[in-house]
């Protein structure tokens, strides 16, 4: 696998860093994750794997863009209003970059096709807004031994952490084992 001259402009500013340089960003056009969630935590998320040239991204959500999503959901757009997330995020995310790969599934994660997806991916990425998909997300990684960022939000705060399931280390669902009662749930 190769970078072409406008992946080879593109990328120029990476391929300077001793960090990163041509390996890396190979490392990156071969790489896949699948992003769970296109609001606001998968719009920045999405858009940002796909201008560091990530080769596949796999888009995740079956919602699609509400006008109150508009403010806090930067890959969309008023034009996308009605339109499934996963399309918007899509659209938004190749017009930054068309050198790569976006897949999306319109679809509700649930344990039927959670682990049929998640094969097809070096690395999960979490960005869903409930507890019953999180929780499907994590275990679905852990027995894929599949790597898992998880990130979440709560008006002004945030929290991310990686799950290495593949180097034996703890799971999301290792540290919190059940899910709160639903009347302490903010969502």
């Amino acid at each position: 696998m190769k970078l072409n001259n406008e992946e080879i402009n593109r990328y120029s500013r990476h391929l300077t860093l001793p960090e990163v340089g041509m390996s890396g960003q190979l490392d990156l056009k071969k790489s896949s994750v699948l992003m769970i969630g296109a609001g606001g935590l998968g719009s920045p998320l999405g858009m940002y794997l796909g201008a560091v040239g990530v080769g596949r991204i796999g888009l995740v959500d079956f919602d699609v863009v509400d006008h109150t999503n508009l403010h806090r959901q930067i890959a969309h757009t008023t034009s996308d209003e009605g339109q499934p997330k996963v399309e918007s995020l899509r659209d938004t995310i190749l017009a930054g970059n068309p050198n790569i790969e976006v897949e999306i599934h319109n679809i509700r994660l649930e344990r039927d096709n959670v682990q049929e997806l998640f094969v097809q991916y070096d690395i999960i990425a979490d960005g869903s807004d409930n507890f019953e998909t999180r929780y499907l997300t994590n275990d679905a990684a852990y027995f894929s031994k599949k790597p898992l960022v998880s990130a979440s939000i709560f008006r002004f705060q945030g929290q991310i952490t990686i799950f290495s399931p593949e180097t034996g280390g703890p799971c999301y669902r290792c540290l919190y084992s059940e899910p709160p009662p639903v009347a302490l749930v903010p969502n």
